[in-house]
């Protein structure tokens, strides 16, 4: 399903169709969300029927905000979506920006809010089957590990955060 999402073209905020923007390339608003609980990160599995990166591993959970969606009510409304998560309400972390080929000749190029949210051992997870095939909490530090060993098992946004973001985004964790 195509929406309009938040994308600059000319120098302007406007309202583009969402594959359009990833075909042309252009910078547009996104949101992602991390789920830590512990020292452990809740990582999903695309579905197959993505349009870009179907099957490969990414963060808690990611989209583009609706036009005049506030960041956080995005992030709030896209774990219920696809995970079926209620309850938390991420903080905000960070804004990053990066340029990444996600194959079928699709470009993100995506202004980030990073939002992280902690959540109890025992947070019901209810998988969307069109947006998840299968989510697991994983330490931080054997994630970190496994996108390096093997990243075409992960999207480029995860690889990117995990390289060049992460003590903005895990914080205390980096640092333990």
């Amino acid at each position: 399903m195509n929406h309009l999402i938040p994308a600059w073209v000319d120098g302007a905020l406007t309202p583009v169709d969402k594959l359009e923007v990833h075909r042309r390339g252009l910078r547009h608003k996104a949101v992602s969300v991390f789920v830590l609980s512990g020292g452990k990160v809740l990582i999903q599995q695309r579905a197959m029927d993505k349009y870009h990166t179907p099957g490969l591993w990414a963060n808690t959970c990611c989209t583009h905000p609706l036009w005049d969606e506030d960041p956080a009510d995005c992030a709030v409304r896209r774990l219920e979506e696809e995970l079926g998560i209620t309850g938390l309400f991420p903080a905000h972390r960070d804004q990053v920006e990066y340029r990444a080929d996600v194959g079928g000749g699709l470009i993100e190029h995506e202004v980030v809010e990073i939002f992280v949210a902690n959540a109890p051992a025992d947070l019901k997870v209810e998988p969307n089957p069109d947006e998840v095939m299968a989510v697991r909490w994983v330490d931080f530090y054997d994630l970190a590990a496994a996108v390096q060993r093997r990243p075409e098992r992960y999207t480029p946004w995860l690889q990117i955060y995990l390289r060049d973001h992460m003590d903005a985004i895990f914080g205390a964790l980096v640092r333990a």
